[in-house]
């Protein structure tokens, strides 16, 4: 049976965890321990207690989350702070996150992934940050009509903001919160950008500025590399796995 720290030392190995600079509380990497085992895997978005109850409640010990739980520490445990840590401990389940190592994987991440599954190709890298780019760009034949088609089949909410290329020429990945991606498209030689969402003000911007701007949900664009990381982990160490799903619309 693989020990706690096999899995976790595979983890971090593979999503390059030390090589991030990632945003203060993000805190890549084991955030809970378990007594040491490992007999099943989880995967899952967001940390809270809703997908611990869940996981726990299907045997998992092992809970690879994109969002951890220490955004907003240090705070008292008392209360939700409490009920969070309170059922992965009792339940015996460890908790691993990987926010911008699993954006920015070449091969598991986020982005590559959405790139993927649409048929294209990435091609080079976008967003650089302290351990390598986020986000990815991949060229495409594809029409903006066959593009906004081929999302609307995957997610189940897309907002198509379109005055950009009829037959953009690159499609610019950013999973989650595309805010950052804006400034930088244009300097990419990209038009036209997929990711999760923006804020209200990026509609006068598109139109601006002439692009194309694909909202699939924040929640929807981030199941790729937990999903990813949890099925090779499985495969490693022959385990069973299951994704822990929330119905988070946003």
């Amino acid at each position: 049976m693989p020990t706690l720290n096999d899995l976790v030392t595979y983890c971090d190995r593979r999503t390059r965890r030390s090589a991030f600079a990632d945003y203060p509380g993000s805190f890549n990497g084991l955030q809970v321990a378990n007594p040491g085992r490992v007999t099943r895997i989880g995967a899952a978005v967001d940390a809270g207690l809703e997908p611990f109850s869940r996981a726990v409640a299907a045997g998992v010990d092992f809970l690879i989350v994109h969002h951890g739980m220490y955004w907003d520490m240090p705070r008292p445990l008392v209360g939700p702070a409490f009920d969070r840590v309170a059922t992965l401990i009792w339940g015996g389940c460890a908790l691993y996150s990987s926010h911008l190592p699993l954006d920015a994987h070449p091969q598991i991440g986020n982005n590559v992934l959405l790139a993927r599954q649409l048929g294209l190709k990435p091609a080079r890298g976008f967003i650089p940050a302290d351990g390598g780019d986020i986000g990815c760009i991949a060229p495409s034949r594809l029409t903006r009509s066959a593009l906004r088609t081929r999302l609307e089949k995957l997610y189940p909410r897309v907002v198509a903001i379109e005055f950009g290329s009829a037959r953009p020429a690159q499609i610019a990945f950013c999973s989650g919160s595309g805010n950052s991606a804006l400034p930088l498209l244009a300097a990419a030689g990209a038009d036209t950008l997929v990711t999760g969402e923006l804020r209200e003000e990026h509609f006068n911007r598109a139109q601006e500025e002439k692009l194309n701007l694909y909202l699939c949900g924040h929640y929807a664009t981030e199941v790729h590399g937990v999903k990813a990381l949890a099925a090779e982990l499985a495969r490693k160490f022959r385990l069973p796995w299951e994704f822990i799903a929330t119905d988070n619309p946003l």
